[in-house]
């Protein structure tokens, strides 16, 4: 296909992949599935998405979903050159294509190969990557924002750490953070749903029996959900993806026992991570929160992910849904090496609530002290401000400062809680009791208080950023939290009011039900 009949899509472009050894091409007969991304039938209206309005999946496909001639254009483009759709979803504006990779290589301008990675423990996994940016057939112009799963190198790492020394630790059970920070008594969660996005690991139903007996409270339902093929698949290991899988069930269900749990499992990818939040987003039953504790700095996402991401959370917040994201565990630099300072996605997203980490010590339900996660031992919380996103309206009277390196973004986090391993979450993994912690802990604690103040409200509170921030002013502590004041996260230090370490605090859960419940205008 010639170049002239070709149109770049914007933001397509991956870096070669580092540090990793070149295997060779991919078989030009390999079979592979792609997701497609298209545009709007028409732009989500602003309004929708601040609230308090919130529109049914079934209405909200039929005016900002995939319009029919899009579709059609992109069904009759892709079938002639020899793909098959296999799936489309309106509402997510998602189509699912297969084909040979010498098909999906032509339609979209790319080459792909397969590189070999090996970890700390010595272990080798092949990934198939591409690089450079990806382009369509001009017919498609404008039609398709993002094409995703070409290049599966893994996309995000589990916001959580393991305490070395559980013994030593001031640990906490989940139930005990409620007690701590309020939780507004006579809710827990019922007739809501909370879905809880995982790239990795698994649960064993065993297990979740064991713990919630030990805690005297209800085991929640869970529910796996498989997707692009990726199951509920525990490994044995309490280090692995297994203890953020059981970290955020225990998390959310200690909390919220009566909320149904939803657990998406799909693969580390940005095909896997999109597919994941957009089924979650427009399932039916409507979950009341999403919680999502695995996140990467913003640059090392491909510029077409990241907006098709934020594009889900917008859905969502229309939907009525809140996104809950963990703001990551690696300090203001994000674990990057680059001497920077970076924001971690999709926590920096203004359509997700970013959730901060502090260190909590005291005596249920008394807290003795609080302040910012960032540990001697290693981690600390994420926070700073967006290289991408622009200050979003609900903050611009919080006091977001410039970023370290210059210029203005929105700011991470919006809220915390404890993350610190060092006073972590007492855990059953693979049958081992451990203590863990990181921001990780911090996404599921507060998707389950969102459970229960929507079931306190009466309704689903979406983009709750709005009622959040209402009124905020830069160094004035808002109504429903604890400020925190002590600390810094690296380039970032706490202080009065809202700030890039913990946001605007830790939850009084009875304190922020009455402010929701009474909102000032």
């Amino acid at each position: 296909m010639p170049n002239s009949a070709r149109t770049p899509i914007p933001g397509s472009s991956r870096p070669t992949f580092a540090d990793a050894e070149a295997v060779g091409p991919v078989s030009p007969d390999t079979s592979i599935t792609v997701t497609l991304v298209l545009r709007r039938r028409t732009e989500l209206d602003e309004s929708l998405v601040t609230g308090p309005e919130t529109v049914t999946t079934e209405e909200f496909a039929r005016r900002y979903g995939a319009a029919d001639e899009d579709l059609a254009r992109v069904r009759e483009v892709l079938t002639a050159a020899g793909l098959s759709i296999t799936e489309t979803h309106v509402g997510a504006r998602r189509v699912t294509v297969r084909g040979p990779v010498s098909a999906l290589t032509e339609v979209f301008g790319t080459e792909l190969s397969v590189v070999r990675t090996r970890d700390s423990a010595g272990s080798t996994a092949d990934h198939r990557v591409r690089s450079g940016p990806l382009s369509v057939p001009a017919a498609l112009d404008g039609i398709v924002t993002a094409v995703l799963g070409l290049d599966d190198r893994p996309q995000a790492r589990a916001q959580f750490r393991l305490h070395a020394a559980p013994a030593a630790a001031q640990s906490f059970t989940p139930d005990q953070l409620g007690a701590f920070y309020n939780f507004p008594a006579g809710t827990d969660g019922t007739g809501r749903t909370i879905a809880i996005i995982e790239l990795g690991g698994g649960f064993a139903p065993a297990d979740i029996s064991t713990y919630f007996a030990g805690l005297k409270i209800p085991a929640p339902t869970v529910t796996a959900v498989e997707v692009d093929g990726a199951k509920n698949a525990p490994t044995g290991d309490p280090n692995s993806a297994d203890g953020e899988v059981m970290l955020d069930i225990e998390v959310a269900g200690a909390l919220a026992p009566g909320a149904q749990q939803l657990v998406y499992f799909a693969p580390n990818t940005d095909q896997g991570f999109l597919d994941a939040v957009t089924t979650a987003v427009h399932a039916t039953p409507t979950p009341t929160a999403v919680s999502i504790s695995w996140g990467q700095s913003e640059d090392q996402w491909t510029a077409q992910a990241r907006t098709a991401m934020d594009q889900a959370f917008a859905d969502a917040a229309a939907l009525g849904v809140t996104v809950c994201a963990a703001s990551g565990d690696n300090g203001s630099t994000d674990g990057q090496s680059d001497g920077a300072q970076h924001a971690d996605f999709p926590a920096s997203s203004p359509h997700a609530l970013a959730c901060g980490g502090t260190h909590l010590e005291g005596t249920p339900p008394t807290i003795a002290s609080e302040t910012v996660w960032n540990s001697s031992g290693g981690g600390a919380t994420g926070g700073g401000v967006s290289d991408t996103f622009a200050v979003p309206a609900f903050q611009s009277t919080a006091g977001v400062p410039t970023r370290a390196g210059g210029g203005t973004g929105r700011g991470v986090p919006d809220v915390a809680g404890n993350a610190d391993p060092a006073t972590g979450y007492q855990v059953l993994v693979d049958g081992q009791r451990i203590v863990v912690g990181g921001t990780s802990a911090v996404a599921p604690l507060w998707a389950a208080l969102l459970a229960r103040l929507a079931q306190g409200t009466g309704r689903n509170l979406g983009l709750v950023h709005t009622q959040l921030y209402q009124g905020v002013r830069a160094g004035a502590v808002q109504p429903g939290f604890h400020d925190i004041t002590s600390g810094n996260n690296g380039a970032y230090a706490a202080a009065p009011g809202w700030d890039a370490c913990t946001g605007l605090g830790t939850p009084d859960g009875a304190a922020l039900l009455q402010a929701l419940q009474n909102p000032t205008t």
